[in-house]
């Protein structure tokens, strides 16, 4: 098949080299234009333009446009654009990481057009290029069946990691909860490697316990793996500071638990661990240890010294 990625990040421009490995005919566009120059002189099968405009062009009808982009903003402007450049029939992928309700709004929005919109929830990080994407994918039937070829190139293999899961919306759905899990999973890692670094007296090896988890356990898990990578590289980790950033996919996934009424502590927790990590100091903290100092005279540390008073 043909078709066109606009955002060339790091998942953006390795899909591109990966459907284009897979003998599908790319047509890139990057804001920063050297970006797509770069990667179209990579691969023979990937053609780069420099105006949003030029896509059209160089595709055959119907069209396929896939926006790798940032959710908010980007996308919506970069959306809006493609409205107006593309003509009946033609199709708009999201694989960004929009909001669910975003894009059964677009996916309106492009139907009055005579559009056709399909949202993509896309996990596999840095990876996907060689281990292959998880494809969560929403829209109508027929159209997600037409894109068929794409979606078995970007995943792992033709007949798994990939699936059309429902109407509009439901992809990027599916991969808000997914990435909620995702945070719970991660802390749990997190702080069972923090239990086991402050056991000093055993000297353990962290790298060596994960390999050993690695295989076997009921643990086992990519996110294993990448910890036992991460360690092998820096075993204290001291270049690396505690600061989580959310993208925001997990704030999405505790909003939706809590209109639905379904309890998520773990993934909840999870979220609320990520905005511990960006506080120099908490002013909760401050207040807990005020309050023991009231109540039972229990010693606090004054901001001046590292004594207690």
């Amino acid at each position: 098949m043909e078709l066109a990625i606009i955002g060339l990040g790091k998942m953006g421009a390795n899909m591109a080299r990966r459907l284009a490995r897979g003998g599908h005919r790319v047509v890139v566009y990057n804001r920063t234009a050297a970006k797509a120059q770069q990667l179209a002189q990579e691969e023979p099968n990937i053609k780069a333009v420099l105006r949003l405009e030029d896509l059209k062009g160089h595709l055959q009808a119907p069209r396929a446009v896939w926006m790798m982009l940032p959710a908010g903003d980007p996308t919506e402007e970069t959306f809006q654009r493609l409205l107006t450049l593309l003509e009946p029939g033609d199709i708009i992928l999201d694989g960004g990481n929009a909001f669910y309700k975003d894009s059964i709004r677009r996916a309106s929005l492009a139907e009055a057009r005579g559009l056709h919109f399909v949202d993509v929830g896309v996990s596999g990080g840095i990876w996907g290029l060689t281990e292959g994407y998880s494809l969560m994918i929403g829209g109508k039937a027929e159209v997600v069946e037409h894109l068929r070829p794409v979606f078995e190139t970007l995943a792992p293999d033709p007949d798994r990691g990939w699936g059309h899961v429902g109407p509009n919306g439901a992809g990027h759905f599916v991969k808000m909860v997914h990435n909620g899990i995702e945070y719970g999973m991660m802390q749990a890692l997190a702080e069972g490697f923090e239990i086991l670094h402050a056991k000093e007296e055993f000297g353990l090896d962290l790298r060596q316990v994960a390999e050993i988890w690695r295989f076997g356990s009921v643990i086992r898990s990519w996110l294993l793996d990448l910890i036992a990578r991460a360690l092998a590289e820096e075993p204290d980790l001291k270049s690396i500071k505690g600061w989580v950033a959310d993208s925001g996919e997990g704030r999405w996934t505790v909003f939706e638990a809590i209109d639905l009424d379904v309890p998520v502590p773990t993934i909840a927790l999870a979220l609320f661990m990520r905005f511990v990590s960006r506080q120099d100091e908490s002013f909760a903290a401050k207040m807990l240890a005020a309050m023991r100092h009231q109540f039972g005279g229990h010693p606090v540390k004054r901001a001046d010294t590292e004594s207690g008073t």
